[in-house]
């Protein structure tokens, strides 16, 4: 039997990201850093790194409405900048590889190069997301300042991939660019420690309140895991802490979404 042409396309393999949630009424402190005992559970013993995030977007949303997230972010201590082209499904009923298998009818399947896949798991919904990475210069590189809306826009053009802008029709991604507009930017404080063997992040989120007057927190603990069997039970145990520890908001995080409707 004669050996086919080109090799067959498979599914996508996915890491996973564990989110849940933190009341900040109870873990923060009056400087909204986290309490001592948060610290000491999860091994944080130095002080946060600030990242700078912004997002962009048309002011009908058309990138978001069609599963596209585009981000820029500044990390501290960090040359240049960070671009992420994000393309988010949701994931229905736990049933991660019929998302992926719709995934891969968009063409992001095991042939894909430079994206890499990701499941976000929250307290209670999956979402699969498939992120490009790319970065950029400035001539203030180490600083935490952002780009224009203008540069935003040009610097995001110039680096778009295909799967990007071709994702509705042909040149869509740069027409809508060409629209967007800044949401943020928002600079976050990220605590890096451990718990069960794993890198554990606490993120910070200062986002402008649903009046616009003030500011609502959103504190965030996430770790990342390659098997999904690993990911189902340090979820559970760590859901099982934050519980005990009181903790724990019984809710999925919305961060994006609540940016997208707040600025």
């Amino acid at each position: 039997m004669a050996s086919s042409p080109a090799q067959s396309a498979f599914n996508m393999v996915p890491k996973y990201e564990i989110k849940l949630l933190m009341d900040p009424k109870i873990v923060l402190d009056m400087n909204n850093r986290p309490e001592s005992a948060v610290l000491e559970i999860f091994m944080i013993s130095t002080p946060a790194m600030k990242m700078n995030v912004q997002f962009l977007d048309t002011n009908k949303k058309d990138m978001y409405e069609n599963g596209w997230s585009l981000r820029i972010r500044k990390v501290q201590g960090k040359a240049g900048g960070e671009l992420t082209y994000k393309r988010r499904y949701k994931i229905v009923n736990c049933d991660i590889d019929a998302t992926l298998t719709t995934a891969s009818k968009d063409g992001f399947d095991s042939t894909t190069t430079n994206y890499e896949a990701e499941v976000d798991w929250g307290y209670k919904n999956q979402t699969l997301s498939i992120n490009r990475d790319k970065s950029y210069s400035d001539s203030d590189s180490h600083a935490l300042e952002l780009p224009s809306e203008k540069h935003s826009r040009n610097v995001l053009i110039e680096k778009a991939p295909d799967k990007f802008i071709n994702s509705v029709k042909p040149n869509w991604g740069i027409d809508k660019l060409k629209e967007s507009r800044i949401y943020g930017p928002v600079l976050v404080d990220r605590y890096t420690g451990a718990w069960s063997d794993e890198k554990l992040n606490i993120e910070v989120w200062p986002i402008k309140d649903a009046a616009g007057t003030g500011t609502e927190y959103i504190v965030e603990a996430s770790f990342k895991v390659k098997e999904l069997t690993d990911a189902w039970e340090k979820r559970d145990q760590l859901m099982t802490l934050l519980k005990e520890k009181g903790w724990l908001v019984a809710l999925d995080s919305l961060r994006t979404s609540i940016i997208m409707e707040r600025y």
